[in-house]
């Protein structure tokens, strides 16, 4: 994690940013990456995991939502709302419920600050994609800080979880623009994958073909293949 990054003021600015979408969006738009969901069933997934994730960080169950339909844009800053005042009130390093092991010494309040910063990151990306736009208003160093959740939280999670397989051919991630690499994996990596931050970003979770997002590779390409068809995120 970037310590430098201040991700609650991060998470405020794109929760406003997604917000300002809804209210701009038809709830009925098609979101071709998410697949069979429309703008509806977007925003009320991102606002119900807002509310879901208040309550990790205070080691409380969630209180229901109902079933909806929703009023998309109320219900939306509802859930913002609580989940910023949520992790404001509380300590960042006070023990919360996440999704890394119970034992994990990161398992705090802060891990919801990056987590939830990324969720709505991503999901902003979708939203615009499905409005016909790019999220191209977000520094290099925040979406590189979605690449590194990527590989220390959630491949190594999808592993821990039964999901996914060690991945057999590691592979090396290196963000152009932001100076900053990973290996994907345990071991000496197979090949070596350059992008913009945000295209690798958008690569692991899913968004973009290796093509799209202009990724040149070094060395063995199927290795990258493999590990993108490997279930690196849920």
């Amino acid at each position: 994690m970037d310590d430098a990054l201040d991700h609650l003021a991060l998470l405020s600015r794109l929760q406003d940013a997604f917000l300002a979408e809804v209210r701009d969006a038809d709830p009925e738009t098609p979101v071709p990456a998410c697949a069979g969901w429309r703008v509806r069933d977007l925003v009320e997934h991102v606002g119900s995991v807002h509310h879901w994730a208040a309550a990790q960080a205070r080691r409380r169950p969630e209180t229901p939502l109902g079933p909806g339909p929703f009023d998309l844009a109320p219900f939306y800053a509802e859930h913002a709302a609580e989940l910023r005042t949520t992790l404001a009130a509380l300590d960042p390093d006070a023990p919360a419920w996440t999704l890394l092991a119970p034992d994990d010494p990161a398992s705090t309040v802060l891990f919801w600050h990056r987590r939830q910063t990324h969720e709505t990151l991503v999901h902003l990306h979708d939203l615009r994609a499905a409005r016909g736009y790019a999220v191209r208003d977000v520094d290099p160093v925040v979406w590189a800080d979605a690449v590194d959740e990527v590989v220390t939280v959630m491949a190594p999670r999808q592993v821990r979880l039964g999901r996914a397989e060690p991945l057999a051919l590691p592979v090396a991630l290196r963000a152009i623009d932001a100076g900053r690499s990973w290996v994907l994996g345990d071991g000496e990596p197979a090949a070596t994958a350059s992008a913009p931050a945000r295209e690798l970003a958008l690569l692991l979770w899913g968004r973009l073909t290796p093509a799209a997002a202009g990724v040149v590779v070094d060395g063995d390409a199927d290795a990258l293949a493999a590990a993108l068809a490997g279930r690196l995120t849920p």
